[in-house]
């Protein structure tokens, strides 16, 4: 496996807790992890999608000690989204208005 693309987290539905949220992507993305560290190449680049992204990407490589923290990404499009629109409705401009804004 040279790349792999996370996509398969829980979501969160109504009257959910965040830490029961938490706990089933802990064993997603555990699961996920061990697979990687198993059978990928140690140069695998991970791109996890499934939110919350940063978190999942985190638990991932926790479980993949093999593969460089460095070669971990996640995709965090919604939380961008969100950080313009407060941009947005902060400054009075229209969210297609705010540009460069980086989300880490």
């Amino acid at each position: 496996v040279a790349a792999a693309f996370l996509v398969g987290a829980m979501p969160r539905k109504e009257g959910m807790e965040r830490k029961d949220l938490l706990a089933a992507n802990v064993r997603i993305f555990k699961e996920q992890g061990q697979a990687i560290d198993k059978y990928a190449l140690k140069t695998v680049k991970v791109l996890v999608v499934g939110n919350p992204a940063n978190t999942n990407a985190l638990i991932c490589s926790k479980y993949a000690p093999s593969i460089r923290k460095e070669n971990f990404s996640a995709m965090t499009r919604l939380d961008q989204n969100r950080a313009q629109a407060m941009l947005a409705a902060k400054l009075g401009v229209l969210v297609k208005d705010i540009k460069n804004v980086t989300i880490w």
